[in-house]
């Protein structure tokens, strides 16, 4: 499945710093990032949990804000693209 993975974390402080850095971290490697702080997931269930977890435990619920957009299997229908850097498609071919 798609989910879309977007967070807003307080960077008043140090703290907060470092907590961007470790949320950013832990999306590079389940997903693309496709904005700032917006990441497009394919996932399993198990490897959605497993990110969920952790996320979830890295930020600060007083502070920070986590969102996740199930966009299912059929994403494809469900996402447009308008304007500077092309989509990706992380189900199509990789060339290395």
């Amino acid at each position: 499945m798609m989910v879309l993975v977007t967070y807003d974390v307080s960077t008043e402080s140090e703290g907060g710093k470092r907590r961007l850095r470790k949320v950013a971290k832990e999306c590079v490697n389940y997903g693309q990032r496709v904005q700032n702080s917006v990441f497009e997931c394919l996932l399993d269930p198990a490897q959605f949990a497993k990110l969920k977890h952790s996320l979830c435990g890295i930020i600060d619920e007083e502070k920070d804000s986590l969102r996740f957009y199930y966009l299912g299997k059929n994403w494809k229908n469900r996402v447009e693209h308008f304007g500077a850097k092309e989509g990706y498609d992380p189900e199509g071919i990789l060339i290395t």
